[in-house]
């Protein structure tokens, strides 16, 4: 080795626990500046004035001041919207959490019990598999190992995916209520509530990989082959709770909102989110379990697994064959940075610049993703100068390829670059404020079949230059670094998840505070702000799609990468019928998962629309607004229709990988995951990206902000009529089968990766006897 990292030991020892800690400080400060808005009424005066609009608060504006209306029954109502949704998805994420810890324990055992038998429950030390003619620690203590970290790694995402849930439905109606006094303090709620579940997230995930890698150290000693192979366990734990979190939620959350819009806003004609709607809370409480619970822990899980992918074949590069242990934690360096320079990027959303018009909330969101990529590349240089030597090896396929530290450098800012590409051209397809979504719009005027074409050809056509930039990525990264080049690359995509989440969570946070403005009898103008907050939300929303799919394409090449190595395949050869098999099933793989994920949201959505239908029915003084219909009802068919449909497509997940490798062996699981992940990225960017498009061809309708808009509106139009039928075909593309899909790809081949040394012993069972 020419030189050594100029970062010690020491060092990496305090940056990366010291990172975590600011984040999650930064995290709590955002959480106490939210939580200075009040939702409880202030105390009347005897003049019936409100006793805190003396001083600094005399200033503020309220809109309700000036329309005469009642504040303080305002608060009251915002306060008992919020009470409700809150509970409701606390009661799911409880219920879901249940059978998710069943299925926790059952997994866990079954890795133990799997990969213990590889040595028969040995408990003598092994020959090590990659460093011949040395000694490494005995199978079972790999058992015992994974399964700690695959519990530690569900935990962690599950817990995560419960924080964001909470702070989301903390922050809905302080939202809705500083919407009274402008659409920048709205923005700025919002926002902060989001960077409060980013910072968590991103923090707490990278401190218990952190504190997992030190304890499982103390063990493992010298043998860092033992060790990560062992840490890869936590990536699996993070990616399994992900995929029910995704799913369950994502069916919840379009059963309510397909339920809501058909009835409410097609056949009875009244407004999204009012009050008179049954399905209306249920649908307010679908944002936070769909898109908060479930996109927190999917980007945890993505996090947990490049992370994972890096380090296994950092461990068998010179890394871990000389034990360095600064230039091994190179990925939780990376990660360090990254919530650094996200903590700088928050800033010029909430502190630096401040929001004044309804036009200057989209570029302000754009702009977060902009600067945290640009000053996220000169940490990732700084990182790759000081963590890294000059020269070094990484293990490419059984032979040490060498490679220089700024290769690794482009390897991250590829990855990192390539991430933003992708999300620009989600947003060019997805807002309304461009002309593929506006033509979609405009499709609208001859009815719900010529919408539906034109989003189909939108999803197709999106869909080209995102994998032209995954190709690139994969290409360069690869040929620099071979495949730690390649899972760095994926870390160096996620590498400003703070970020990439508190734009993500300030979406359904929006959407909420909206639909609680509806149901409290806000003015038009504070609907018209909570909107415009929404609209930009929603664009968002899919940019984050963009950047989880492009990162699961990346993270699964290197996890697969790493499977091979350790399955020891020397080579995949596409024309053996072992692999091929294994291909064209692989490839089928995201379709079957697709059409039982969509049917359960049809399912889901079909007692919905009946239940909604008998309230409007049966329920005298329903659309007088006299009587309250039985919104507890909706939640209960919602959260029971969930639990029940996300079973089957988490089993087709899990089970998959399982039944290959011990039936078919190696080579056929090789084939599977390569056709999945192929297949799986196309789906799932063209799903996310036609659900994206007719969402948001419906709202540029319903805002008639242009000329060409107003032609085809007002609410209730023809056009309109078109437009929603649209938006609700594409709901569970967008929010359920899409996102979903890069944790299909994700797991696959991470779950694997964590049985590969079982497989490979005891694997293709049927092959043998053949």
């Amino acid at each position: 080795m020419a030189a050594s990292a100029f970062l010690p030991e020491l060092g990496t020892q305090v940056v990366v626990p010291v990172a975590s800690a600011v984040g999650i400080a930064f995290a709590v400060l955002q959480w106490v500046l939210v939580s200075k808005v009040k939702i409880s009424p202030e105390p009347r005066r005897a003049d019936g004035s409100s006793a805190g609009k003396s001083g600094a608060g005399a200033s503020e504006y309220l809109i309700e001041e000036e329309e005469g209306l009642n504040e303080h029954n305002v608060v009251v109502k915002c306060a008992e919207i919020q009470n409700a949704i809150s509970e409701g998805a606390t009661s799911f994420l409880f219920t879901e959490y249940k059978y998710v810890g069943l299925f926790m324990g059952i997994f866990a055992v079954l890795i133990f019990l799997f990969l213990g038998s590889v040595e028969s429950f040995s408990t003598k030390s092994q020959p090590c598999h990659y460093s011949k003619g040395k000694t490494c620690k005995p199978a079972l203590a790999n058992a015992i190992f994974s399964t700690i970290a695959f519990v530690l790694g569900a935990v962690t995402s599950l817990v995560s995916g419960f924080l964001g849930m909470k702070i989301a439905t903390y922050a809905n109606a302080r939202t809705t209520l500083e919407a009274r006094k402008g659409v920048g303090k709205a923005f700025i709620t919002a926002f902060r509530s989001g960077a409060v579940m980013g910072f968590l997230l991103a923090s707490s995930g990278l401190f218990v990989l952190f504190i997992a890698i030190n304890l499982f150290g103390i063990y493992y000693g010298d043998d860092w082959e033992g060790l990560y192979e062992a840490i890869t366990g936590y990536g699996l734990g993070g990616s399994s709770m992900a995929l029910f979190g995704r799913v369950g939620g994502g069916i919840y959350t379009k059963a309510a909102d397909v339920g809501a819009d058909l009835v409410g806003k097609v056949e009875r004609n009244i407004p999204e989110d009012d009050p008179r709607n049954p399905a209306v809370i249920a649908d307010n409480v679908g944002d936070n379990v769909g898109d908060i619970a479930g996109m927190g822990s999917d980007l945890f899980g993505s996090y947990a697994e490049s992370s994972c992918a890096a380090l296994v074949v950092a461990s068998i590069s010179s890394f871990g064959i000389n034990h360095e242990f600064t230039p091994m934690l190179y990925p939780l360096l990376i990660s360090s940075v990254g919530i650094i320079a996200c903590l700088i990027t928050t800033l010029f959303a909430t502190d630096f610049f401040e929001i004044k018009a309804v036009d200057e909330i989209e570029p302000a969101l754009k702009k977060q993703l902009i600067i945290s990529t640009a000053v996220m590349t000169v940490g990732i240089a700084l990182v790759s100068w000081l963590g890294l030597p000059y020269t070094f090896t990484i293990y490419n396929f059984g032979v040490q390829k060498t490679v220089y530290n700024w290769q690794l450098f482009l390897c991250v800012a590829v990855g990192l670059w390539a991430g933003l590409v992708i999300g620009f051209v989600t947003e060019y397809y997805t807002s309304n404020a461009y002309s593929p979504v506006q033509d979609v719009a405009d499709s609208c005027r001859t009815g719900a079949a010529t919408n539906v074409i034109f989003g189909l050809a939108l999803g197709y056509k999106s869909v080209i230059i995102p994998i032209f930039a995954i190709a690139f990525s994969i290409f360069l990264s690869f040929s620099l670094a071979a495949m730690y080049g390649v899972a760095v690359a994926a870390l160096g995509m996620l590498s400003t998840i703070a970020t990439g989440l508190a734009i993500d969570a300030y979406g359904p946070i929006s959407d909420n505070a909206g639909g609680i403005a509806e149901m409290a009898g806000m003015s038009h103008r504070i609907r018209e702000r909570t909107d415009a907050l929404d609209a930009a939300g929603n664009t968002t929303a899919a940019i984050g799609k963009g950047f989880a799919i492009g990162s699961a394409a990346l993270v699964s090449l290197a996890l697969f990468g790493a499977f091979v190595s350790r399955a020891a395949i020397s080579t995949v050869d596409v024309l053996s019928p072992k692999v091929f098999i294994g291909l064209i099933v692989g490839a089928m793989l995201p379709y079957w998962f697709s059409a039982m994920t969509m049917k359960s949201v049809g399912s889901a959505a079909l007692k919905m629309v009946e239940e909604v239908r008998r309230q409007f029915n049966t329920i005298p003084g329903i659309m007088e607004g006299t009587t309250k219909p039985d919104y507890a009802r909706c939640v209960k068919i919602s959260t029971d229709a969930s639990i029940k449909e996300m079973i089957p497509p988490g089993a087709l997940v899990m089970l998959t990988p399982l039944i290959v490798g011990i039936l078919f062996g190696v080579e056929t699981l090789s084939g599977v995951l390569a056709g999945a992940l192929v297949s799986g990225v196309q789906i799932a960017i063209s799903a996310s990206n036609t659900g994206g498009a007719w969402d948001n061809a419906k709202k540029y309708i319903e805002a008639g902000a242009s000329e060409h808009a107003r032609t085809l509106g007002p609410k209730g139009s023809d056009p309109h009529k078109a437009a929603v039928i649209g938006d609700t075909i594409g709901d569970p593309l967008k929010d359920t089968s899409g996102p979903s899909l890069n944790i299909l790809i994700k797991l696959m081949a991470v779950e694997s990766l964590v049985f590969a040394p079982f497989f490979a012993t005891h694997g293709g069972i049927l092959f043998k006897w053949l």
